[in-house]
């Protein structure tokens, strides 16, 4: 569905150390933005367009010379990134990928970033001993808080959100500081510990050395499980994606509606529903388990639309797939389709037929996106659930996705487009441009980080401690 505008690859073979001309770049990037704002629905969703037209006009000015591919990324990421939209993409190509990832030109820590935008050393691959918990002052002589400041811009993230953006940096600083900041064999660091300052060189390393995401979001590992703890039930789902469920030999139906009925059989007062790290997945399973905490019909999606470009697509072969988009006002309206019913949850839902009547506690943090957040919007929404954690990271809105594809630009960049806005049936002035906001938030130390401790966990099993009291 997407126009050839934005599908002009150049056929030869890719140059890493080819620089582009300005006015090429330029030109690019007008006619990505252009293309974007209108097949992308929530393309102004939270930056106005008046806004974009100055950053985007802001960012060519910037463009003064010949870049590399590297160089133009580093350019045009944090324009994307103000789109407010985490399934809005460019990223570098495999080839580009593959070229990095075999160099040693990672700097060798794990972070962690506290509330006030210090950053600690976590683990240290290098050879020199850097004392874990020493705070990072500089790199290559950058002020960190500037380095953040530019991480911070480019990560994409839902609306103003900032939780999923320092999560992903507490786990991958790394790899970001190398696309977006410094491709370097070597890095001279300035830290601080015990009140000593230092400056140390040490050498890049390999991508081999760190955890990979899928060992993080747990993607290797059985995605569905549920166990009492005494008189409480504790149900975690690291994922909805149904391939990742299935490729670990789980059912997600079968699943859940077993918990269900062990819940009821056993008279279950508390349920602790863990959900952190889960990014998502397929919409189906999260509109399913939220029907099971309803014991009456109610509203999951408020609404999906779509802009007039891409309503005007579904015509000819696609009208075998996809009915035609409703008109309202200025506005598209996405309908279910013809085979399948991934797009059915703006309808009245119907509830579980063995709902779940106890108190509903849900642990969140950053990495809580996509259906995931659309799912714990819904239940604090309607009341059906006590939120602990931290601010879940997709939009308690809704997002913009369904439908995403891909494709290349000159200059060996990808995109990737969601052309369906989703609203989520919820409040439409709280909350805008944020996650779903705890009852009760919970914030890890430095400490806490190190020591792995569960404090979400112990904080709800303490409050449904002293609730039965």
């Amino acid at each position: 569905m997407m126009s050839a505008n934005l599908q002009a690859l150049d056929k030869e073979t890719f140059n890493f150390e080819r620089k582009y001309h300005p006015d090429s770049l330029k030109r690019w990037t007008q006619s990505v933005m252009t293309e974007l704002s209108r097949k992308h629905p929530g393309f102004n969703r939270y930056t106005s367009k008046a806004q974009f037209d100055f950053l985007i006009d802001s960012t060519l000015q910037t463009i003064t010379d010949s870049l590399t591919t590297l160089e133009f990324y580093r350019k045009v990421k944090p324009l994307f990134a103000k789109i407010g939209c985490l399934h809005t993409a460019v990223t570098l190509s495999d080839e580009y990928e593959q070229y990095i990832g075999q160099a040693h030109t990672l700097i060798p820590f794990e972070v962690f970033i506290n509330d006030d935008k210090r950053v600690f050393v976590t683990k240290n691959y290098s050879d020199q001993k850097i004392p874990l918990k020493a705070e990072i002052l500089s790199i290559n002589n950058r002020p960190i808080n500037g380095i953040l400041d530019i991480l911070l811009r480019s990560i994409p993230s839902d609306g103003y959100n900032e939780t999923e953006k320092i999560l992903i940096l507490n786990h991958r600083f790394a790899f970001w500081y190398q696309s977006l900041i410094d491709l370097s064999p070597s890095f001279e660091v300035e830290i601080l510990s015990n009140d000593k300052w230092q400056r140390v060189k040490v050498n890049g390393v390999s991508k081999g050395i760190f955890p990979t995401m899928d060992t993080i979001e747990s993607s290797h590992q059985k995605q569905l499980e549920f166990k009492l703890d005494e008189d409480i039930g504790i149900l975690t789902i690291r994922s909805f994606a149904k391939s990742v469920i299935k490729r670990n030999g789980q059912n997600f139906k079968k699943f859940v509606k077993a918990t269900f009925k062990e819940l009821r059989e056993r008279g279950v007062e508390n349920l602790i529903v863990d959900l952190r790290y889960n990014t998502g997945g397929t919409d189906g399973n999260a509109a399913m388990l939220a029907s099971y905490f309803f014991d009456k019909p109610f509203r999951y999606w408020d609404r999906i639309e779509v802009t007039e470009a891409v309503a005007k697509e579904i015509k000819g072969r696609y009208r075998f797939f996809y009915r035609k988009p409703i008109k309202f006002d200025t506005s598209y309206y996405w309908q279910t389709t013809w085979f399948t019913n991934e797009f059915d949850y703006y309808k009245m839902q119907k509830p579980a037929n063995i709902p779940f009547n106890g108190q509903v506690y849900l642990l969140t943090n950053g990495l809580c996106m996509s259906s995931c957040a659309d799912l714990i919007a819904v239940l604090s929404h309607n009341k059906k659930a006590v939120v602990v954690g931290q601010e879940s990271g997709g939009g308690y809105q809704g997002n913009t996705s369904g439908l995403i594809p891909e494709t290349k630009i000159p200059g060996g960049l990808v995109i990737s487009v969601p052309l369906l806005k989703y609203t989520n049936a919820v409040d439409p002035g709280v909350n805008i441009g944020r996650g779903t906001i705890p009852h009760y938030p919970i914030t890890p130390t430095l400490d806490d980080w190190m020591e792995k401790k569960d404090l979400e966990m112990e904080f709800t099993l303490r409050l449904i401690g002293k609730s039965q009291r």
